[in-house]
């Protein structure tokens, strides 16, 4: 059976089939990495393997495109280090920009096409956060965060070793996104990979075979829903005519089915990073220590299916560059003293909108976000303002979060999915714009309603 028979009787495109079979491919090619011997021999493995599997995937022009950024962040770590992390940042994201209007990757990506646009957006976050990191590594280490002292560098990186980390096994077509100092320390055998006082060697194997068959699954269930539910419905005369309740169902299955490609995605790249070696992140506290993945995961299905409040869903959707985001803008935008505020957390979305391209629907995805996490924090806030002995009231509240949080993300969602002003004003229409209206509400009721949380008084000393 040739490409084409074989992209047909799936449904895909032979360039999407090609770019499928070089992503499964890096979980044997990761595998390999784990018997390279020596330590520049991980390095030259791990980049040569990323530019070979880039080259079967999207042509040759697509390393040319990768060394950009690449070259971007290693020459503003050489030239000029005091400011080589916002360097960084916003030249990389300039071309990352650039790129996206030049291709119109969303338009390709939608209408099931595929290019190296978003391997280009995983590369870009990982040579910021190793700028970055080398920029923090001249400062106090008193008036850092956290992340930060764990994360930053005194030394610069080598290029092969800045090479291997950013095109290590083909982990840059889709993630996880992982830090510069967890790959020097895997590929030296230090920290957590260090085996040499007795610690064992956590074994791969059971993890990557759950990884992969999580993958087989959700790639089934997708390929089951999405004949089912087209994103062309939402401009059909037949979806004007249905009613509230049913366009808003038909929204809600819609969300449902796109997110099961995306589990299938971070399902095979959580394998491939787990049998390299790379995913393990430490040993459970139990009384028979079991192997932590942690840095190879991705997504929680069950915990955005059934996340209790939309605050929730950045920890368990996406969850390496949400944790980069984090690191990276939201954290970094809050003066010390200070909290964070609405400010920042739009910012942080914001930035994430742009990383995703240039489309009013991504723009309007990510503020719906913004205001979707402040309105579930409002109820979250009344929640906690009950005295603990009202607790069906607790829990009512509790399941109205619930309930709040699976409307207005899948409403908030079919902006994603569908890109265009036209399409995702038409469907936010649809439902009367219930999904922005209700976080608005929210937001207003609560300098109307201002929540103090149920706390018991401390008796006065005597």
């Amino acid at each position: 059976m040739d490409m084409s028979s074989m992209a047909a009787s799936i449904g895909v495109s032979v360039a999407v089939l090609r770019f499928l079979l070089c992503f499964v491919a890096t979980i044997p090619v990761s595998f390999a990495c784990r018997i390279v011997p020596s330590r520049l021999g991980k390095h030259l493995y791990a980049a040569a393997s990323g530019a070979f599997l880039s080259y079967l995937s999207f042509g040759f022009s697509s390393n040319l495109h990768f060394l950009v950024p690449m070259t971007i962040g290693y020459a503003s770590m050489a030239i000029y280090r005091p400011k080589c992390g916002i360097i960084t940042f916003f030249l990389g994201f300039g071309y990352l920009i650039g790129c996206h209007v030049f291709y119109m990757s969303g338009d390709a990506w939608k209408e099931g096409g595929i290019d190296s646009t978003g391997a280009l957006m995983v590369l870009t976050l990982k040579v910021i956060s190793c700028a970055m990191n080398y920029n923090d590594g001249m400062l106090k280490e008193e008036g850092l965060r956290e992340a930060q002292k764990k994360n930053r560098l005194i030394q610069m990186p080598s290029l092969i070793e800045y090479f291997g980390y950013c095109l290590c096994c083909g982990s840059h077509f889709a993630g996880p996104v992982y830090e510069m100092k967890d790959y020097l320390e895997w590929t030296e055998g230090k920290g957590i990979w260090d085996t040499s006082e007795k610690r064992k060697r956590p074994s791969p194997y059971g993890a990557t075979i759950r990884a992969i068959l999580q993958a087989a699954i959700c790639m089934a269930l997708y390929l089951y829903l999405v004949p089912q539910y087209p994103l062309t419905r939402f401009t059909e005369p037949v979806y004007q005519e249905w009613g509230f309740l049913r366009k808003f169902s038909y929204q809600y299955m819609a969300g449902f089915t796109a997110r099961w490609k995306y589990y299938f995605i971070w399902s095979i790249s959580e394998a491939s990073i787990i049998i390299s070696g790379l995913g393990f992140s430490g040993w459970t506290d139990d009384a028979s220590p079991k192997p932590k993945w942690d840095r190879a995961k991705n997504v929680d299905i069950l915990g955005v299916e059934l996340a209790k409040s939309a605050v929730q869903i950045p920890l368990v959707w996406n969850i390496q560059v949400s944790t980069w985001l984090r690191h990276y803008v939201y954290e970094r935008l809050v003066q010390n003293g200070k909290k964070a505020g609405f400010f920042q957390l739009l910012a942080t979305q914001t930035v994430s909108a742009v990383w995703h391209g240039l489309y009013p629907g991504y723009m309007m995805f990510f503020v719906q976000s913004a205001l979707m996490i402040a309105g579930s924090r409002v109820i979250y806030r009344w929640q906690q303002a009950i005295s603990p002995k009202m607790a069906m009231l607790r829990n009512i509240l509790v399941f109205i979060n619930f309930l709040y949080t699976v409307l207005v993300l899948n409403y908030s969602a079919v902006g994603f999915m569908v890109l265009s002003l036209h399409e995702t004003l038409t469907a936010y229409g649809s439902v009367y714009y219930i999904g922005t209206i209700i976080p608005v509400v929210l937001i207003l009721l609560s300098y109307v309603v201002p929540a103090k949380p149920s706390r018991p008084k401390p008796r006065k000393e005597e």
